[in-house]
C-alpha cells in the first residue's frame, strides 16, 4: 500500500529458551522444563542446543541406560551425569541367552560398581543385564549405597551367590524392588529371604523366577506379614499347597508367578488355595487340565496370564482363555494352536502383548495341526487390534498373514517372528510382499525381528525392509537375502537403525563392512554365521574413529548344542560397536580385537 517493505523475519538462536548471549530465562525454569523431557533421544538433541542446555541436561538427568557396557567408561559417564538417580547397564550380546557366547566373554560389573557406587551420591536404582556380578561387587554396592538403594535389578546375571543377596537384604532397608529373574545364583542357603522379610519392610517387588533358589514357605509368610506394600512376587519352584498361609497374609498382592503343582491330578490338595482379591497377573508352573479350574473364579479380572510352563492342551487353552476377556498380556507356547489363537482373537479385545514360544521339540504335548500358522496370526491381527507387541514361533506363514498384521495392528511397536523348520514345505515363500506390507502399515514399529528359513526372503524383500523401516531402531534378521547386493540395498534405507543383529546369512565380510558404513545411526552390530575368513581382514573396511571391531574366528573343533537344541559348530562372529572407551582390555582368547588394534 505504498509503505516500506516489512523487515524479513530473522530466526536466531537467541529466540530459543535460554539460548544466545542474553540468557534471559531463569535457570530454575530450564531445569523444570527439562524435567518433562523423558525420551533419551529428545534429551540428547536438547543437550546440543548450547553449552548451557548441555550443562543443565547433565545436572538434571535422573536416569541413563548404557546399551552396551563397553560403549563408555564409568568415569566418563560420571563426569557427564553426576546426579543420576537410576542407572541401567547392559552387558553380553543377546546371543548369550542361546548359548552362543562363552562364559568368559566379559561384561564384568566390577568397574561399574567400584567407580560409580560411591561418587553417584543420588543413585537409588541400579539395573545390570547379562553381566558378571560377584558377591564382592554386591558388598561394594551395599557399602556405598545400601542406606538409600531402592531398586536392584540383576537380569540374567551370573557370578554371585545367596551370601551376596543376604548382605543386600541385611543392609538395604529402603529396598523396594529386588529382581533376579533367570540369574545363575549359587545357592548357599535360603536365609536371605528371611533376612529380606525381616529387614526390608517397604519391599514391593521380589522376583527370583526361573532360578534354582530354594524357598521356605515360612519365609514367604513372614515376607507377606512384614512387607505390607508387596504387590509382585515371582518365585522359583514351590508347591502351591504350601503357599496357603502366604496368600492369606499377602492382601495387597497383584502379581504372582512360580507356584507349582507338583502332584498333577490331585485337585483336592489344592482346593484350599485362595488367591488374594487384588491378584490380576498370574503364571503357574506344571498346571494341568485337572488343576486349571483353580483359576476360574477370578479369571475375568486377570490382566496378565503366563501359560508357558504348564501342561495344558490346546483345548485347555481354549477353555481358560475364553474366561479371560480383560487380558492385556498373554504368554503361551505354540501348543495353543491356531484354534486357541482364534479364541484369543474372539475374547481378548484389549490384548496389548502376545508371546508365543516354541513347544516341546522332543515330543510330549503335540501341537494340533502343526502348531501356530498363518491362520492363527491372521485371526489375532483382525481380532486384537490394540496389540503393541507380538513375538511368535510359527510352523507356517504366508504373505497374507503379514499383510493382515500391517492392515489391522496399527499400534504395533515390537514385532518378532521365527519360522520353525519342522515342516518340510512352507505354504508361501519368499515373504517379500508380506514383510513390505507389514512395515508400511505398522508405522509405530521400532523393534523388528525376522528369523526365517533359506529362501524366506529374497534380495528384493531385504531391500523392502530397508525402504520401509525408516523409524526402526533395533533389528534382528536370520536366513534372509540371497546375495551381497541385497544387504547393500537393505543398508541404504536404514537411516535410524541403531542396533543390528544378523544370523545365518550368506553375506561376505566385505559386504558386511560396506553395509555398516551406509547406516549413519548404527551404534552396535553383532553377526554370527556368514562367509567368514580366518582373519576377518575385510572387516577393516569399516574401521573409523570410535568404532570398535571384534572378531571371533570360526572353530569347527568346538561342535556343541546351542540352547535352542540345534547342533552347531562355533561359527565366526563379528561384534562392532561405537565406543568412547577405546579398546577393551578384558577380551578372552577366543576374541580378536581388530580395531583399535
Amino acid at each position: 500500500m505504498g509503505g516500506e517493505a516489512p523487515e524479513p523475519r530473522r530466526l536466531t538462536r537467541a529466540l530459543s529458551i535460554g539460548g544466545g548471549d542474553g540468557g534471559w530465562v531463569p535457570e530454575e525454569m530450564l531445569h523444570l522444563v527439562m524435567g518433562f523431557v523423558e525420551d533419551p533421544r529428545d534429551r540428547e538433541a536438547a543437550s546440543l542446543v548450547c553449552r548451557r542446555w548441555h550443562r543443565i541436561d547433565a545436572l538434571s538427568r535422573k536416569h541413563v541406560t548404557v546399551p552396551f557396557c563397553y560403549a563408555v567408561s564409568p568415569a566418563r559417564l560420571l563426569a557427564r551425569f553426576p546426579r543420576l538417580e537410576s542407572l541401567a547397564v547392559k552387558g553380553k550380546p543377546r546371543a548369550a541367552m542361546y548359548g552362543l557366547i562363552p562364559d568368559d566373554w566379559g561384561a564384568y560389573a566390577r568397574p561399574w560398581v567400584t567407580e560409580l557406587a560411591a561418587p553417584l551420591e543420588c543413585l537409588k536404582a541400579l539395573q545390570l543385564r547379562r553381566m558378571v556380578v560377584t558377591d564382592d561387587d554386591l558388598a561394594e554396592l551395599v557399602r556405598a549405597r545400601g542406606h538409600m538403594l531402592q531398586e536392584l535389578k540383576l537380569d540374567k546375571c551370573t557370578g554371585f551367590s545367596t551370601d551376596g543377596l543376604r548382605l543386600v537384604a541385611r543392609s538395604c532397608r529402603s529396598l523396594r524392588t529386588l529382581f533376579l529373574e533367570e540369574c545363575q545364583v549359587t545357592d548357599k542357603g535360603n536365609e536371605w529371604i528371611h533376612d529380606l522379610a525381616a529387614g526390608c519392610p517397604v519391599l514391593a517387588t521380589l522376583n527370583f523366577h526361573m532360578t534354582e533358589l530354594e524357598v521356605m514357605p515360612a519365609d514367604l509368610e513372614l515376607l507377606a506379614k512384614n512387607c505390607k506394600s508387596l504387590i509382585s512376587l515371582k518365585i522359583s519352584d514351590c508347591d502351591l499347597s504350601d503357599l496357603i498361609g502366604f496368600f492369606q497374609f499377602a492382601t495387597t498382592l497383584e502379581e504372582f508367578a512360580g507356584g507349582t503343582f507338583n502332584e498333577q491330578g490331585e485337585l483336592a490338595k489344592y482346593g484350599n488355595v485362595k488367591f488374594p482379591s487384588r491378584l490380576c497377573s498370574l503364571g503357574l508352573t506344571f498346571m494341568g487340565t485337572n488343576e486349571m479350574p483353580i483359576i476360574f473364579p477370578f479369571s475375568a479380572i486377570l490382566k496378565k496370564l503366563d501359560l508357558q510352563y504348564t501342561f495344558l492342551t490346546t483345548e485347555d487353552h481354549c477353555q481358560l482363555i475364553a474366561k479371560c476377556p480383560n487380558l492385556l498380556v498373554l504368554a503361551v507356547r505354540n501348543v495353543i494352536g491356531d484354534r486357541g489363537l482364534g479364541v484369543v482373537a474372539d475374547t481378548c479385545k484389549k490384548l496389548q502383548r502376545l508371546r508365543i514360544e516354541r513347544g516341546d521339540d522332543e515330543g510330549g504335548l503335540q501341537e494340533e495341526q502343526g502348531g501356530v500358522s498363518q491362520v492363527g496370526l491372521t485371526a489375532i491381527a483382525v481380532g486384537c487390534r490394540e496389540l503393541k507387541y507380538i513375538a511368535a514361533y510359527v510352523s507356517d506363514i504366508t504373505n497374507g498373514a503379514l499383510e493382515s498384521i500391517g492392515t489391522f495392528c496399527k499400534e504395533l511397536y515390537d514385532f518378532r517372528l521365527v519360522l520353525l523348520d519342522r515342516e518340510e514345505r512352507i505354504t508361501e515363500l519368499p515373504l517379500d510382499n508380506g514383510v513390505r506390507a507389514l512395515l508400511r502399515g505398522c508405522t509405530k514399529l521400532r523393534r523388528f525381528a525376522l528369523y526365517l528359513r533359506p529362501g524366506g526372503l529374497s534380495d528384493v524383500g531385504l531391500g523392502y525392509i530397508g525402504q520401509c523401516s525408516g523409524n526402526i531402531q533395533y533389528m534382528l534378521l536370520g536366513n534372509v537375502g540371497e546375495t551381497d547386493d541385497g544387504l547393500i540395498r537393505f543398508a541404504l534405507g536404514c537411516v535410524n537403525l541403531r542396533k543390528l543383529e544378523l544370523r545365518s546369512c550368506c553375506f561376505s565380510e566385505q559386504a558386511l563392512a560396506l553395509a555398516m558404513l551406509q547406516m549413519p545411526a548404527l551404534r552396535y552390530v553383532w553377526v554370527e554365521g556368514y562367509k567368514a575368513s580366518q582373519t576377518g581382514g575385510d572387516l577393516m573396511l569399516m574401521a573409523r574413529p570410535y568404532w570398535n571391531i571384534e572378531f571371533t574366528p570360526p572353530n569347527p573343533e568346538n561342535a556343541r548344542l546351542a540352547e535352542d537344541g540345534e547342533p552347531c559348530v562355533d561359527k565366526a562372529q563379528i561384534l562392532a560397536y561405537y565406543s568412547l572407551a577405546g579398546k577393551r582390555l578384558d577380551c578372552p582368547q577366543s576374541v580378536v580385537p581388530l580395531y583399535p588394534a
